[in-house]
C-alpha cells in the first residue's frame, strides 16, 4: 500500500502480475479470433462448395431427364441424397413427380417450387432459400415442360463445421495453457532484471557501494542499469566528499583553535605585561584568526557557486587595471623579501563577473606564493594573443612542482600533492576548486603545466574586448 498526495492509501500493482494478466488476456483474445475466423472461413467455404456442387449435380441430372427411366432416376435421386444433395423433378404447374425423400411436407415443396416461377424453357437458376442453396432449371422430359431442383441443406454445413469445432475446442484449450505458461515464463524473466536491481538498490542504501547494477536482457534495462552504476558512482563520490571534507575541515579547524587557545593562555599568563611578546603572541592569534576566516569563506564560496546560489553577473571592465590593484595588495609581501616580477601590457578589457574573476586572481597568486622557490619569487603576466581574440593571464612559481600523475587532480576539493603535503602552507585546499567552479561558470579556458623542480604555471583566457565600441563590429 502506498499513498498519494492526498494521503488516500492506494493498492499498488505488481508488474509480474500485471505482465502475466495482460499475456493471459491477450492469449485468450488470440484464440477466441482465431476460432471466429476459423467458423467465418469454414461457413463460407463449405457453403460455396456445396452451391458448386449443387449446380454441377442439376447439371449433370438434366442431362439424363431425357433419355433415363423412372427407376434410373429415381436411383440417381437416392444416390445423390446419401450425398447430401435433395433431388425434385416437378411439372410445370408445380406437381411433385419424383423425389427421393418421402419426409417431405407440402409447405416445402411449395415453397422450393415458388423460387422457379417465371423460368424460361431451357434456362437455369441458382439461389437459396431458408437454410438451403438450390439450383433450378426448365428443361423437357418426354414431350413435357419439368422443373428440376436440386437443393443442399445449410444445417448439415453447419454440422459439420460442429464437428470440426470439437476437434478444434481441445487445441484451443492446450493453446491457452501453453500461452498461459509461457506469459508465466517471459513476466518471471522480465521481472528477475527488476528485482535483482531493486536488492541491489537496496544494499546501496544501505552504504555497500560495491553493487554493481548489470542487464543486459533488454535495452531498457541496460540503460536503468548503467544509469544506476552512474548514481551509484556520484553517491560514492559524494559520501567520499563529506568523509574528506569533514576530515580536512576538522584538521584545519583544530589547529588554529589550538594556537589561539595556546597564545590566548600565554599572554594571559606571561607575556601580558610585556608589550613586545604580548604583541607578537597576538599577531598569531590575529594570523590563525584570519585562517579560520579564510576556511569558513572558502567553504561557504564553494557551496553558493556549486548550489548556483552565487549568479554569474558579466560586465565589460579594464583587466589590466583590475589584476595591478590585486598585485599591489600582496606588496605586503616584500617585506618578507617575496619578487612579484609583472608583465603585464596596458589596458586590455574583457567581459566577466569582475568580483568572482577578483577571486580567481587572489586564488592562484596566493597560490604561487605559498608554493614558490627559495628565491621566493612569482612570475605574473597579462598578454592580449597573437590571434587578437583573447588575453592570458598566468601565473608562475619556482617550487618544487606537481607530478604528472597528480597534475589532473590540483582541481579537486582538497587536494594535496604528496610532495608538498607537509610543507607548512596556510590554506584550506578549495581555492583551485573555487578558481575551476568560476572558469568553468564562465566557459573560460584554464589550465596548469608544471614540471617537477621547476615550478608550475597557472594560466586563464579571458575573451578580449576592444574600448572602443566601432572596433567590435
Amino acid at each position: 500500500m502506498k499513498s498519494n498526495k492526498k494521503g488516500k492509501k492506494i493498492r499498488l500493482k505488481s508488474v509480474n502480475t500485471a505482465l502475466f494478466g495482460y499475456f493471459c488476456l491477450l492469449s485468450v483474445v488470440l484464440v477466441v479470433l482465431v476460432d471466429l475466423a476459423f467458423y467465418i472461413v469454414m461457413s463460407t467455404t463449405l457453403a460455396d462448395q456445396a452451391r458448386d456442387r449443387v449446380n454441377a449435380v442439376g447439371a449433370e441430372v438434366r442431362q439424363h431427364i431425357a433419355v433415363s427411366t423412372d427407376e434410373m432416376l429415381e436411383k440417381e435421386f437416392l444416390r445423390y441424397g446419401e450425398e447430401g444433395i435433395d433431388l425434385y423433378l416437378f411439372s410445370a404447374d408445380g406437381e411433385l413427380m419424383l423425389s427421393a425423400r418421402t419426409d417431405i411436407s407440402q409447405g416445402r415443396i411449395d415453397e422450393l417450387f415458388s423460387k422457379t416461377e417465371g423460368l424460361q424453357k431451357g434456362s437455369q437458376t441458382g439461389y437459396r432459400s431458408s437454410g438451403s442453396v438450390n439450383f433450378a432449371v426448365r428443361t423437357e422430359r418426354r414431350g413435357e415442360e419439368v422443373i428440376l431442383l436440386a437443393s443442399c441443406r445449410l444445417g448439415m454445413i453447419a454440422n459439420a463445421v460442429g464437428r470440426a469445432q470439437i476437434f478444434i475446442l481441445p487445441i484451443s484449450v492446450f493453446v491457452i495453457l501453453l500461452a498461459l505458461l509461457i506469459s508465466y515464463l517471459v513476466s518471471q524473466k522480465m521481472t528477475r532484471g527488476f528485482k535483482n536491481m531493486s536488492a541491489q538498490a537496496i544494499e546501496l542504501a544501505k552504504g555497500n557501494y560495491s553493487v554493481s547494477f548489470a542487464n543486459a536482457d533488454y535495452r531498457e534495462m541496460a540503460q536503468m542499469s548503467d544509469t544506476l552504476n552512474y548514481v551509484r558512482d556520484e553517491v560514492k563520490k559524494s559520501r567520499d566528499f563529506q568523509r574528506d571534507i569533514l576530515a580536512n575541515v576538522t584538521h584545519d579547524l583544530k589547529t588554529p583553535l589550538t594556537m589561539i587557545k595556546a597564545y590566548a593562555s600565554m599572554i594571559q599568563e606571561i607575556s601580558g605585561d610585556n608589550p613586545e611578546k604580548r604583541n607578537k603572541h597576538l599577531q598569531v592569534i590575529i594570523d590563525e584568526s584570519d585562517r579560520l576566516a579564510g576556511l569558513v569563506n572558502d567553504v561557504l564560496s564553494i557551496s553558493k557557486v556549486n548550489s548556483g546560489l552565487d549568479e554569474i553577473n558579466p560586465k565589460v571592465f579594464n583587466l589590466t587595471e583590475y589584476l595591478y590593484g590585486i598585485i599591489n595588495k600582496f606588496g605586503y609581501l616584500q617585506e618578507s623579501g617575496y619578487n612579484l616580477m609583472v608583465d603585464i601590457d596596458a589596458n586590455l578589457y574583457t567581459r566577466a563577473d569582475e568580483e568572482k574573476i577578483g577571486q580567481v586572481f587572489y586564488n592562484l597568486l596566493g597560490n604561487a606564493v605559498s608554493y614558490t622557490g627559495e628565491d621566493k619569487t612569482v612570475y605574473i603576466s597579462l598578454k592580449k594573443n597573437p590571434d587578437g581574440a583573447r588575453i592570458r593571464f598566468s601565473v608562475r612559481d619556482t617550487g618544487k612542482g606537481i607530478s604528472e600523475e597528480e597534475l589532473p587532480n590540483i582541481w579537486d576539493r582538497y587536494f594535496r600533492g604528496s610532495e608538498n603535503h607537509n610543507r607548512p602552507v596556510k590554506g584550506t585546499g578549495l581555492g583551485l576548486n573555487i578558481v575551476k567552479v568560476i572558469l568553468v561558470n564562465h566557459a573560460f579556458d584554464f589550465g596548469a603545466e608544471s614540471k617537477e623542480g621547476e615550478g608550475s604555471t597557472f594560466w586563464v583566457d579571458f575573451p578580449y574586448i576592444s574600448p572602443d565600441p566601432e572596433d567590435d563590429g
